[in-house]
């Protein structure tokens, strides 16, 4: 038995404790966990600084050390994040349906958790106790995966919360970290019959592809974020510079942030007058199509074809001029990965059909696409943004980790 095959074997034998767990025992171990990451704050900052360190000596992009690093304040939010989890309503155990048959069999239909989810991500160490607190509060056990980037710190957040959880009474293998970040393992964690119930790469488009193509576990694709914002010819050119700027800009590296955008040719002028002071300040690279090239300053680069289906998650910003909606949405629709795509128009019936007619987990009008969040949506941390259309689809909360089992209550019925 390999050392991956033991922790399958042991994250399996801790799902019957945790699946049965009340909900107030899940919630102090969740109170546990927060207190524990608080009061070990120190030593999780010193091990992120040994990893950011290291990171920056292999020539980590910026935009992906910005990821990686941790600081009190993005603790601080990591751990309200989880208090968040324990204060949201448990899912587990709930009935959402239930009807008595002809044949007086009363039939009932109660949500359970998926049992193992594996998580392999990247350099985020704040998706170690997102992941972890959605988890335990949804009944599943979890086998982290991060990658060799982060490892010092997922090693100190996931010993944190596996001390919190022997304090609660729950098993620690409710939550493990695999130690050894090499391919290899991340291969054998996808063929992990058996043990894993599902897992769910979060990161990269390269990952995630991987992963979905590898993997004999069921998979459930997350995270790949080549966004667009739509401006319509009737769009307040202000809003759209604001909007896009934001879904741009705030933060790039992360996949709802917007890596394409549309122009309606006929205020295509006008709109560029108004953004590109803004972009500019953050030094975005534009890569434009033959016909914005014009518009958009010395600065900007022509655009090639892999460019319309690229994630940049950096400041690099992909541009087209359109003639209209219909084409801007088959654009969009051929070039979109299925997250959160957005229409800036003053025009009811344009906004209609963009919701319509876009393919994706997430669809805007007049709002910026990094609202694609858990916490935005009320669902507290997400374990990812569900990109496919089975099971789930958009922020995974709560409700998203579990399945469900049908009850049957009977009077000596026979068939």
């Amino acid at each position: 038995m390999t050392a991956l095959q033991q922790q399958g074997a042991a994250a399996k034998a801790a799902t019957y404790a945790l699946a049965t767990a009340s909900t107030a025992v899940k919630n102090a171990a969740l109170e546990a966990m927060a207190q524990a990451l608080i009061q070990g704050q120190e030593d999780w900052l010193a091990a992120n600084a040994q990893d950011v360190a290291a990171a920056r000596e292999a020539g980590m992009r910026p935009a992906m050390l910005d990821r990686l690093t941790l600081t009190p304040e993005r603790i601080a939010g990591i751990v309200d994040g989880v208090r968040q989890v324990a204060a949201l309503p448990d899912p587990i155990g709930r009935v959402d349906r239930m009807e008595t048959r002809p044949n007086g069999l009363i039939i009932g239909r109660r949500r359970v958790p998926l049992g193992v989810i594996a998580i392999i991500f990247e350099a985020r160490p704040n998706v170690t106790v997102d992941a972890a607190a959605l988890c335990l509060k949804s009944g599943n056990v979890c086998i982290l995966r991060g990658g060799k980037e982060a490892i010092r710190s997922n090693r100190c957040a996931v010993e944190l919360m596996r001390g919190a959880l022997v304090q609660a009474g729950l098993p620690a293998d409710c939550i493990s970290l695999v130690q050894d970040t090499s391919h290899e393992t991340a291969n054998e964690l996808m063929h992990l019959d058996g043990y894993v119930d599902v897992l769910i790469p979060r990161g990269g488009a390269g990952l995630i592809r991987a992963v979905a193509k590898e993997a004999s576990v069921p998979v459930i694709r997350t995270g790949e974020g080549v966004c667009h914002v739509y401006v319509d010819d009737e769009a307040d050119l202000d809003m759209a510079a604001s909007i896009l700027y934001n879904a741009k800009c705030s933060r790039p590296s992360v996949c709802n942030a917007a890596e394409c955008v549309l122009v309606h040719r006929d205020v295509a002028a006008e709109f560029w007058k108004r953004a590109l002071p803004l972009l500019s300040a953050k030094s975005v690279e534009l890569r434009g199509d033959a016909e914005s090239l014009p518009l958009l300053g010395a600065g900007a680069v022509p655009a090639a074809e892999s460019d319309w289906d690229a994630e940049y998650d950096d400041y690099i910003l992909a541009v087209k001029t359109v003639g209209g909606l219909e084409e801007a949405v088959a654009f969009i629709n051929r070039h979109g990965t299925g997250h959160s795509e957005a229409i800036i128009t003053t025009n009811y019936f344009k906004a209609q059909r963009f919701l319509d007619a876009v393919d994706a987990a997430a669809v805007y009008v007049n709002a910026s696409t990094r609202f694609t969040d858990g916490g935005e949506f009320g669902l507290g941390a997400e374990i990812g943004i569900s990109t496919q259309k089975m099971h789930a689809r958009g922020p995974m909360g709560l409700e998203e980790l579990t399945s469900c089992k049908y009850i049957i209550y009977g009077q000596g019925q026979v068939r």
